[in-house]
């Protein structure tokens, strides 16, 4: 019995221990659960907490670029307007220059108003009295009475008359270059030919007219080697015992020359002999250029020249200028700006200098554009010609400034040498009867007192009387005599026609 006892307080007490054991790690088990509760909840509060921060700092981004952004279209809209108000303010100004513009117009207006006003009522007064006058004159006779009408009318028609004239003529000048270039243009076509004959073609001897089947060769072989070896065209045509050579290059033409008269009196005409002559016509060219150009600066007592520069002074032996050689005229323009530089006290050598290489650019024209003194000028400074004398050949036809006294004599001598008697194919009582010409031409008009034709009749000057002529007067007088002298006479040129109307007034004290 006491077991059965026994074995119910152990089993009570396995029972109580198994209860409390149990009970013990239950308490366990949820104290670890409320642990692991608190710290998952922690650690949420945490993550929220980091994420609220993260929102606020999101939120406050966009509220700074939200006021960034206002800032910016803020102060846009504000340059915006001051660019508006801007333009309404220089709008304003506009608007009130043009309101002082049209109030100064109309002041104006008013004065001309007021003025026309005032010449009309003096014209009418003007009127009034002139008929007044003419019914005091009424007692003359018909025929006197019309004399004076018609020469007030006569009067006043010239006046009108020049009135009109110098309105056709400002409306002509706006015209004068275009217009200017095409008389110029008919002219050149005109009278080119005897000046390109005279200055583009050579003309070769031949002992019979056989020789020209000769110089032709078979199937023209030989003229095509000869037009090759020296560009210069060779013209055969029917005139007798005589070949024409043309060409603008007068070196070319030159050599051409000296090597198709070595050729016809050699006899032996083919391609191999031709190439062989031209060779030794162009080296004896070349050295009498060179010779030529030496013989015109030891002449001159020039030196220290380019060589180069005495090659191109040499070429102008073989270039003319309406018949005038070009290298004579240069040497004649050196001499005469050397003694006028003497006679001014200028510099000398540099004046002869300018002189001789004046025309330097005509040696090359055919082969370079350009007026001749620019390409002088050009030419001179390639090769070392100091300052001063390379101004004056580029200046003595006024294409550019003169830098020195040396420029205008050397201008002036150029004039001199070209326009003196004899210098060009004139003859010197050819040129005297046509200065007298023309002036007897000028003094045919009533009016004239004196008539003196310049610059080797290039210009006529006229001194009129002036109690018979008047200003209006002496600008129809100078047209008349114009053209005159384009009906009556033939010159070179232009000639310039300068009507003078003086008065001079003259007391004696005593």
């Amino acid at each position: 019995m006491w077991m059965r006892w026994l074995g119910w307080i152990v089993a009570a007490i396995v029972g109580v221990v198994a209860y409390l054991l149990g009970y013990y790690a239950r308490t366990k088990l949820a104290g670890r659960r409320v642990t692991d509760l608190e710290e998952e909840a922690e650690k949420r509060l945490a993550d929220a907490r980091t994420r609220a921060m993260e929102i606020e700092l999101e939120a406050r981004d966009k509220a700074l670029n939200l006021v960034s952004e206002s800032e910016a279209e803020n102060k846009q809209r504000l340059q915006e307007i001051v660019q508006q108000e801007n333009q309404l303010r220089k709008r304003r100004d506009n608007l009130d220059h043009r309101m002082d513009t049209m109030e100064a117009r109309e002041r104006k207006l008013e004065e001309q108003r007021k003025s026309l006003d005032r010449r009309q009522s003096e014209l009418d007064k003007a009127w009034e009295s002139r008929m007044g006058e003419l019914e005091r004159i009424a007692a003359m006779t018909q025929d006197q009475a019309r004399e004076v009408l018609l020469a007030e009318i006569e009067r006043e028609a010239r006046v009108d008359a020049a009135r009109v004239v110098r309105q056709i003529e400002a409306e002509a000048s706006e015209e004068a270059e275009s217009r200017a270039r095409e008389i110029i243009t008919t002219a050149i076509q005109r009278v080119a030919s005897d000046q390109v004959a005279e200055t583009t073609v050579s003309s070769v001897e031949l002992p019979s007219d056989d020789m020209k089947g000769r110089i032709i060769g078979r199937g023209g072989r030989n003229i095509r080697t000869i037009e090759g070896l020296t560009g210069v065209d060779l013209i055969i045509d029917d005139t007798p015992e005589a070949v024409v050579l043309s060409s603008f290059d007068p070196v070319r033409r030159e050599i051409a020359r000296i090597a198709l008269g070595r050729l016809i009196a050699d006899g032996r005409i083919h391609p191999a002999r031709i190439e062989k002559m031209v060779e030794k016509a162009q080296d004896e060219v070349q050295e009498a250029i060179r010779e030529a150009g030496e013989e015109a600066a030891l002449d001159l007592g020039v030196h220290g020249l380019h060589p180069e520069v005495i090659k191109l002074l040499g070429r102008l032996k073989y270039r003319t200028s309406y018949g005038q050689n070009a290298l004579a005229h240069s040497i004649e323009t050196a001499q005469l700006a050397a003694m006028m530089a003497a006679e001014l006290g200028a510099d000398v050598p540099a004046a002869k200098v300018a002189g001789l290489l004046h025309d330097l650019g005509k040696a090359v024209d055919h082969e370079v554009d350009g007026p001749h003194a620019l390409i002088g000028y050009e030419l001179a400074k390639r090769y070392g010609v100091p300052d001063k004398i390379a101004n004056a050949i580029g200046s003595h036809h006024a294409e550019m400034e003169q830098g020195s006294v040396e420029a205008v004599l050397v201008q002036a001598a150029d004039a001199i040498s070209s326009a003196r008697p004899g210098a060009r194919r004139e003859s010197l009582e050819s040129y005297v009867k046509r200065i007298r010409a023309l002036e007897e031409v000028a003094s045919e008009f009533g009016g004239v007192d004196e008539v003196y034709a310049i610059q080797a009749g290039r210009e006529v000057r006229i001194l009129v009387k002036p109690d018979q002529v008047d200003d209006v007067e002496s600008m129809r007088l100078s047209r008349d005599i114009a053209a005159k002298i384009e009906e009556s006479l033939q010159y070179p040129g232009q000639i310039k026609v300068t009507v003078i109307r003086e008065t001079r007034a003259v007391e004696y004290a005593k």
